[in-house]
């Protein structure tokens, strides 16, 4: 079985209904069109089709017709001989003399020539076509499976396709769901792809996708299918900044910059309808009716001066600290009252944070100084509690 086989993973019913129609056909030595997308996976179909039937053990050749020139892919398909075209010197075997026993997998040929479809409807129909320049008949023994993203019906309705070509590939249509369509699947595969790809980067284990991430994954329509998926996961483990802690923000157009790259994320998680359980709320600090203005301080009459905050209350200290030395008491206790200390902690964080980088006047390098972190730390922390730092600018 092919390498790349086990890549055709799905839980979903549709997914499963296509995995099934595979399995179906594999043992039926007839012709199979296969439908969908580009990235669904038409190779991988056709390598199940190939590796259950009965020809698993004979070749399996691949041409993909789009690549070609007219005039290059009869040659490839069918071969040449010596002097059939310029630089012809030699008998070339075509693709169809080479997969003799075994299964021809035709990507996109819905390119292909007038020409070519004549000639490979009379193979498809007696096993026997010649080569470029040739007159000698010869016969092969070859299974055709096709693919294609284009509407045949309608190339033959115009013209374009020839109909009774068409009739023949078409013993049995099987139809490859787009990744939109089966959203379940789509962590699932992520998970897949970044295992292998955790092992190219040499990373002892994979610390999984957060919750946001996680969201985003299943929220994207993914027009490159399981193929786009791939790339942006495999793009997005490379740019993580450490393999220790679970991959925040998802990669999905490499041109946007980090930062503009977390403004996506967060767009996709201000959805109301797709909360997030472990992930902050959006406005932490509104909590019981009550507002806790970040950026404003509270009356004299509610300050406790930073001196009267026990230094041993890790929690109220880093707030306070935040905060510029002060802080109301009956705020503090309302909003830990109603909060975990995990989102408390998260609060002051963030309170933190923006208390350097206004000390260091902005510069990130002093901010990190400050804070007693390396500068990618602090990077990670300003990515971590970009919505945050949005609503100040």
């Amino acid at each position: 079985m092919s390498k790349q086989h086990e890549e055709m993973l799905g839980n979903s019913l549709l997914m499963n209904q296509a995995l099934a129609h595979l399995s179906r056909a594999a043992p039926i030595d007839r012709p199979v069109l296969i439908l969908g997308e580009r990235g669904t996976g038409k190779e991988l179909a056709a390598e199940r089709l190939h590796f259950l039937s009965n020809r698993w053990g004979g070749p399996l050749v691949k041409v993909n017709c789009a690549a070609l020139s007219d005039e290059l892919l009869e040659s490839e398909l069918f071969g040449h001989e010596p002097g059939a075209f310029t630089g012809a010197t030699r008998v070339h075997q075509g693709r169809f003399e080479r997969a003799n026993g075994g299964t021809l997998f035709l990507d996109e040929l819905g390119t292909m020539s007038g020409r070519v479809q004549e000639k490979l409807l009379r193979l498809i129909e007696y096993g026997e076509f010649e080569r470029l320049g040739g007159q000698k008949v010869l016969s092969v023994d070859v299974r055709v499976v096709a693919a294609t993203n284009a509407d045949l019906k309608a190339q033959a309705k115009k013209g374009r396709f020839r109909e009774d070509l068409l009739d023949r590939l078409s013993f049995d249509v099987v139809h490859l769901p787009p990744l939109r369509l089966r959203s379940e699947d789509v962590v699932d595969l992520a998970q897949h792809f970044a295992l292998k790809m955790c092992r190219e980067l040499g990373w002892d284990y994979f610390p999984g996708f957060s919750d946001m991430a996680q969201t985003q994954l299943r929220h994207y329509d993914w027009p490159g299918n399981v193929r786009e998926l791939k790339n942006v996961i495999e793009r997005s483990l490379y740019r993580a900044e450490t393999p220790l802690e679970p991959i925040e923000t998802i990669i999905l157009d490499p041109f946007l910059s980090p930062f503009e790259s977390i403004l996506q994320r967060d767009a996709v998680d201000d959805r109301p309808n797709d909360s997030v359980p472990n992930s902050v709320e959006k406005n932490d600090c509104e909590k019981n009716g009550e507002e806790f203005d970040l950026r404003g301080k509270p009356e004299a009459s509610e300050v406790i001066p930073l001196t009267e905050i026990r230094k041993n209350n890790t929690l109220s200290g880093l707030i306070e600290a935040s905060l510029g030395g002060v802080i109301s008491a009956q705020q503090l206790q309302s909003y830990l009252s109603g909060n975990s200390l995990n989102e408390a902690v998260d609060v002051s964080e963030r309170l933190l944070v923006k208390r350097a980088l206004e000390l260091s006047q902005n510069h990130q390098g002093r901010a990190a100084e400050l804070l007693g972190l390396t500068y990618h730390q602090l990077r990670g922390q300003l990515r971590k509690h970009a919505k945050f730092f949005q609503t100040l600018s």
